[in-house]
């Protein structure tokens, strides 16, 4: 159970705050799902979702004491909730999630959009948002900041991610993002397909913490769609399994 492959954030977190991220490697589904998916709603016999995520569980009490974690319905918007007893009994409607509770592992999924994690300086509250394009660009990191009573005092790490050579994007989300800040436009370049962009969700995200206040902003150097061994990704497979970020106070 605690031997599961899971990647931790080099960055410089108090020690009572733990944030793992798992690899596709360790469950018990079957292709095209395999094999530590924690997804429910990706068409994956319900019953390894389960094992899975009891794995997962086993896995994080091993490292720091950790209850059930919080799981979310993500809907790539920006709506943050915050991880509570009740809350935990569902899976709200949401995209990021945070709490100052200790041993309450708040969770995201991705495969392919971007993980990131939050903690303040002083160990005492932490948060994780799921950030596509869309939610991205609409601010669902800037919400999740909202958390916090001072930016400057935050530290965020970006998981892994579909990398700059990868994501292909239309003008209409170059656009989005140039609307609201005209600085994007570093972080596109053009695709070999015409009309087409390469964009760096990597560079768009710091963009957006740094604007917001923080200094302290690490990661960024994974890619989903690259690394198939290690990661799920939708815009490599279609249909495939999920990875989840989590992170919690001891």
């Amino acid at each position: 159970m605690s031997e599961l492959p899971l990647l931790r954030p080099d960055w410089p977190a108090p020690a009572n705050v733990h944030a793992v991220v798992t690899t596709r490697l360790g469950g018990v589904s079957r292709a095209p799902w395999d094999s530590l998916n924690l997804g429910q709603h990706v068409g994956d016999d319900p019953a390894h979702v389960r094992q899975n995520r009891e794995r997962l569980l086993g896995a994080l009490q091993a490292i720091a004491p950790a209850q059930s974690p919080q799981w979310l319905n993500q809907v790539h918007g920006i709506r943050v909730v915050e991880a509570t007893e009740e809350s935990r009994a569902g899976a709200p409607d949401a995209d990021a999630v945070f709490t100052t509770r200790s041993q309450q592992p708040c969770v995201v999924m991705t495969a392919d959009c971007l993980p990131v994690f939050f903690c303040d300086r002083a160990g005492t509250r932490v948060a994780v948002a799921h950030a596509g394009w869309r939610g991205l660009c609409d601010g669902v990191l800037e919400s999740t900041l909202k958390c916090f009573p001072d930016p400057a005092q935050v530290l965020a790490w970006m998981g892994p991610a579909i990398g700059p050579a990868a994501f292909e994007v239309g003008e209409e989300v170059r656009q989005a993002f140039l609307q609201q800040d005209a600085g994007a436009d570093a972080h596109f370049r053009p695709s070999p397909n015409a009309g087409r962009w390469l964009a760096d969700i990597y560079g768009l995200a710091r963009l957006r913490l740094a604007a917001a206040g923080l200094a302290a902003i690490g990661g960024g150097d994974l890619c989903t769609v690259s690394d198939s061994a290690r990661f799920y990704s939708y815009r490599r497979d279609g249909q495939t399994g999920r990875m989840a970020s989590v992170i919690w106070l001891a």
